[in-house]
């Protein structure tokens, strides 16, 4: 199982003891791939993303990441299994009262105190162009950067620890198309920049989904209703997949 980044199976969540919120989830996600997770809204997706980064337990069922049962990492090790991991928020999430570069700097000064103050800011500086953004904006205020911007300083930061898997939640929700198309390529180029890096996007962007995934999973009532490539969407013959698509692909 080395080349799976995340495998789970019959992975079950309730809340109440009563409704299950998961029902299920049979995945396996490879490394170093794109993976779209898409779905209606109340499909389950951003639970499971909660349980990919250890903030939710399964109620029932496997999961591992990078050959870890993250049932069996401790509380104390979860600060130093989540490392693995680099998430950009829906609205990039950045702090209003911190520059660009502080920002980035931010889980440097958390988790990376073994180096110096000099090496942590080269690194964050490092970030911040690799993602695009010009130096004469890294002591810029969140306020004072466009929205595209700002989600280049958030995949920044995500990038920061040198993370393995890489989350992107609804990265493009509420963009007009520009700034969409902008995010779609940085996602892309900061991929193919780091060759031993997994992406798990969950959208709603099932044109996004097909121009840049490797794999998509689609949820539906908690469950994986279909899992594959691109081109296995367009040939499914199931009606909920078909309906998807169509909606997606071709909305005016």
């Amino acid at each position: 199982m080395s080349d799976l980044a995340i495998r789970t199976r019959d992975l079950k969540k309730t809340f109440d003891d009563k409704e299950y919120v998961l029902r299920g989830i049979d995945l396996e996600i490879p490394k170093n791939s794109i993976t779209f997770v898409i779905g209606y809204s109340g499909t389950g997706k951003s639970v499971l993303i909660k349980h990919f980064l250890g903030l939710l337990k399964p109620t029932s069922g496997t999961l591992e990441i990078l050959g870890q049962n993250v049932n069996e990492i401790s509380e104390t090790d979860l600060v130093e299994f989540r490392k693995k991991f680099g998430v950009l928020f829906q609205g990039a999430a950045l702090f209003d009262d911190m520059t660009a570069l502080e920002n980035v700097l931010f889980p440097l000064n958390e988790h990376r105190r073994d180096l110096s103050l000099n090496k942590r800011k080269e690194i964050a500086a490092a970030r911040l162009k690799l993602v695009g953004l010009d130096e004469k904006d890294f002591q810029k205020l969140p306020a004072q950067l466009s929205g595209g911007m700002q989600k280049r300083v958030g995949l920044a930061r995500a990038l920061a620890l040198d993370p393995e898997i890489l989350l992107y939640d609804e990265p493009t929700t509420g963009l007009d198309p520009i700034i969409t198309e902008m995010v779609d390529n940085l996602i892309s180029s900061t991929h193919k920049r780091r060759g031993d890096l997994t992406s798990i996007i969950v959208s709603h962007d099932i044109s996004a989904a097909f121009r840049l995934a490797d794999y998509i999973a689609m949820l539906d009532k908690g469950k994986v209703l279909l899992f594959g490539k691109p081109e296995e969407f367009f040939e499914s013959d199931i009606d909920l997949v078909k309906r998807f698509i169509s909606k997606g692909i071709y909305k005016k």
